[in-house]
């Protein structure tokens, strides 16, 4: 036999060992991480995806409530309005309520103060007259005297 060709069997021979050792010893367990690194990768894969589920839900989940929070205060927005509407419709109210009592207390101040002038301007004229009366009486009529008389009662009045 030829020494290159018991080198090549024993080659053959060794590397078919290798072969078997590997596939009993080594192959197995780097098999196993393989697909262990596999079912972790699908699981960060699959988690992955299943968390985008869940934000895109909860993204449609807080729309709905910024949508809801939105009506709501606008709602209480326009309540405020309306409150406010109400408010200043009732000071208005009030404001004229009070405008027109102040008015009626004016008049009947005034009325009362020209009923006082009238008053006082008939005692006046009645006293004129008593005096333009007895000084007529005290003397005797003519008409210039009567006439100086009437001028004097109207200097006075």
């Amino acid at each position: 036999m030829n020494p290159t060709f018991m080198t090549l069997l024993g080659q053959m021979i060794t590397f078919a060992i290798l072969i078997w050792f590997t596939v009993k010893f080594i192959w197995p367990p780097l098999m196993s991480a393989i697909e262990e690194r596999q079912q972790k990768i699908a699981e960060g894969l699959a988690a992955a995806d299943n968390a985008q589920k869940n934000l895109a839900q909860a993204q449609d989940k807080v729309n709905e409530e910024l949508k809801a929070a939105r009506s709501k205060a606008n709602e209480i927005i326009d309540q405020a309005h309306q409150r406010a509407n109400q408010l200043i419709d009732a000071a208005k109210a009030d404001a004229i309520a009070e405008g027109n009592r102040q008015r009626a207390l004016a008049e009947a101040e005034i009325i009362a103060a020209a009923n006082r002038a009238k008053e006082d301007l008939r005692k006046q004229v009645s006293l004129l007259a008593v005096s333009g009366a007895e000084k007529l009486l005290k003397r005797e009529i003519n008409a210039n005297d009567q006439k100086a008389l009437i001028d004097e009662l109207a200097a006075q009045l």
